[in-house]
């Protein structure tokens, strides 16, 4: 039997920081339920490492992209009462079919959504979604997707809209989405669950709560808006290996471009993690990676599966680890560094990546 060892570049998941961040944002629900967004592999966590936690919470509601990542996630999660709503609606017939199959809720925007569903005899439920100012998705004629429901025997089960700056509190946009929103329900479907607020909305407008919230970042530990933080826990870290430490001298040059110089002489250590991985390649020379307490220099490029460090006045040595970002070092605060955010650095984790679930006691 062949053994292979694995490389060392691991996303550390606690399922203890999901559990608590799922028990703060119940609290700001309030009487609305909750649909945990799952989709992009529960925003790079791990679906499989995720959902089950939520299920044992007594989450039965959950949102992914597509019927591809919705009968994903029915393998994960069987039981008849846990819905899963298709954000992204379906695309074909194929997904309509998968969608009859599998229990799936489709988001739907088209009647052509609805006649594919009816084609592959579909009984469930659908969301109506609509366009409120964010000019993405959304239905043009909610009371003709209504009427077709209701004569293909398709149940609605509500009305979705999103909000487009609901982490920028003051921004006027997000009164001028409610008001809408709540106008358009009162006229076309009072009588239908609506649903309106992702994480950022939970905090900004905590009086449209309505039937249904929709957190996703929230749930992974980053707070959604930066200066009313939830009190939410980090749920990833993202940590490399010390593959080697070496001293290099004055004038020395490190990584691709030669882009970095050593001004002395100097100890550096190359980690097993690099922008193949994740790790965004715009890190080089102006990044940090976390070690006993003290912020580590990313000198040089970050290359494709190395990243080097400046180590001159730390105990390090081969086979520790370094955080990239986690308890010490936040997703938000890296990102915001490198002008994105942490939804991009979570899902830019890539495959090759461990995910390993990290349990305390």
């Amino acid at each position: 039997m062949i053994h292979c060892m694995s490389r060392p570049a691991i996303a550390h998941i606690y399922p203890e920081h999901l559990r608590h961040n799922y028990r703060l944002l119940q609290q700001h629900a309030g009487a609305a339920d909750i649909m945990a967004i799952v989709k992009a592999n529960a925003y790079g966590h791990g679906i499989e490492l995720v959902a089950p936690i939520l299920f044992d919470e007594g989450c039965r509601n959950f949102g992914v992209t597509d019927a591809t990542e919705g009968c994903q996630l029915r393998q994960r999660l069987p039981n008849s009462d846990t819905e899963i709503t298709l954000l992204s609606g379906i695309f074909d017939q194929q997904d309509a079919r998968q969608a009859a199959d599998n229990q799936l809720t489709p988001a739907i925007t088209e009647s052509t959504q609805l006649e594919q569903l009816h084609m592959e005899g579909f009984q469930g439920s659908v969301w109506i979604k609509v366009d409120t100012g964010m000019n993405r998705l959304g239905a043009s004629d909610v009371k003709s997707l209504i009427k077709q429901c209701q004569q293909t025997g398709i149940h609605v089960c509500g009305l979705m809209s999103h909000l487009a700056c609901a982490d920028t509190p003051e921004h006027p946009l997000n009164r001028q989405q409610a008001n809408a929103f709540t106008t358009l329900r009162r006229k076309v479907t009072p009588n239908l669950p609506a649903s309106l607020l992702n994480s950022a909305g939970m905090v900004s407008m905590p009086e449209h709560r309505l039937d249904i919230v929709r957190p996703g970042i929230a749930l992974y530990g980053s707070e959604p808006v930066a200066d009313q933080p939830f009190g939410l826990k980090p749920v990833m870290q993202l940590t490399g290996g010390v593959m080697q430490v070496r001293e290099i001298q004055a004038g020395d040059q490190v990584s691709y471009g030669a882009t970095y110089s050593a001004d002395n002489t100097m100890r550096i250590a190359v980690i097993s993690m690099g922008y193949a991985d994740g790790l965004p390649r715009g890190l080089g020379n102006r990044g940090y990676a976390f070690f006993a307490g003290q912020q580590l220099d990313i000198v040089g490029r970050v290359c494709m599966d190395y990243t080097m460090l400046d180590v001159t006045d730390v105990e390090i040595r081969q086979g520790d680890s370094v955080e990239f970002w986690g308890d010490n070092l936040l997703a938000n605060d890296v990102a915001r560094s490198l002008g994105t955010i942490s939804y991009a650095l979570f899902t830019g984790v890539g495959v090759r990546v461990q995910r390993i679930a990290e349990y305390s006691g």
